[in-house]
């Protein structure tokens, strides 16, 4: 017999595919967030829940956590998964990938180069697509950091969360999934390295409406100033390489460093999405301080992503 939801909770995703932060009502974001925490507590509870079921992992871009943490959240629940690596469209047109894949499989997982190819991927397949990333979200990435956070502090609710480097992904992301939570956000980032504005608008409308606050400010001492959490990336991702050494040279005032972490709470939690460059973005002693927990953000990768999965496929 496989396992089944608890019928006290419909945990039934309204969506029918995960391809950005809001495809998450509010009250599917809080049951996904408390499923993974009653995952993490319980890892056999749903061992077979996805029992016969596979999962197409398609990654254009490589990756150690997405790619694992995907992999083992399917196993653990009792389907399997296909990788196939490399530029979806490469030999033959998305629609027609898309649509082979869902006679085959019962979901796909998709790490990006693009925003268009996940909502292509969407468009084109009867079954649930997850962004595993694109160039303009993370979202299951701000799943784990945000289920991070509550174990450490308890609660989201006037809490202050600090991103400090390029308006990216993730911290597109994180500005759209922390403000629905009732936690304030800043952003400290380069005069040119800000976040999509488009972004910001949705976000600065769910921040007045949930009671949060949203800064963007090219200054990271009032960024960080105050801050419960502080957070970074690295300054060049995939697909940036060429950009590395201007990066470097623009980003290295926005480094958190030890002084830098000095302006935030003295409660205050470092994180990281990961890969780390370590003494550019981030110093080797803010890594490995007390203060990091970007090892929790990893591994709560697999307890958010199996909750995910729970909910499209079961």
């Amino acid at each position: 017999m496989t396992a089944s939801l608890p019928a006290e909770a419909n945990w039934k995703m309204s969506a029918t595919d995960f391809r950005q932060d809001m495809d998450l009502t509010l009250d599917e974001l809080h049951a996904l967030l408390d499923l993974s925490s009653q995952l993490k507590r319980n890892p056999m509870r749903f061992a077979r829940a996805l029992s016969g079921r596979y999962v197409a992992l398609l990654f254009e871009k490589p990756s150690l956590r997405t790619r694992i943490t995907f992999e083992l959240a399917v196993k653990q629940l009792g389907g399997d998964s296909i990788l196939s690596t490399g530029l979806i469209a490469e030999r033959e047109p998305l629609k027609d990938v898309a649509r082979n894949l869902d006679r085959w499989t019962n979901g796909i997982v998709a790490r990006t180069f693009t925003q268009k190819t996940v909502d292509d991927l969407a468009r084109w397949s009867a079954v649930p697509v997850v962004n595993a990333l694109s160039d303009l979200y993370h979202p299951c990435q701000a799943l784990a950091d945000v289920l991070t956070v509550k174990e450490k502090f308890g609660k989201w609710k006037n809490l202050k969360l600090a991103f400090i480097g390029d308006g990216n992904n993730v911290a597109h992301s994180l500005m759209l999934t922390c403000t629905r939570l009732g936690m304030d956000f800043s952003l400290g980032c380069p005069d040119g390295y800000g976040p999509d504005m488009t972004v910001v608008a949705e976000a600065r409308e769910l921040a007045a409406h949930y009671g949060a606050e949203i800064t963007i400010t090219h200054s990271a001492y009032e960024a960080v100033k105050g801050a419960h959490a502080v957070y970074t990336d690295v300054w060049a991702s995939m697909g940036q390489e060429s950009e590395a050494i201007e990066r470097r040279a623009r980003f290295q005032p926005y480094q958190v460093n030890e002084a830098l972490m000095e302006a935030a709470r003295e409660e205050a939690i470092f994180m990281h999405c990961l890969p780390a460059k370590r003494n550019q973005e981030t110093t080797d002693g803010v890594m490995e301080s007390p203060q990091a927990v970007v090892f929790d953000q990893a591994e709560n990768r697999l307890h958010v992503q199996k909750a995910l999965l729970l909910m499209l496929l079961s």
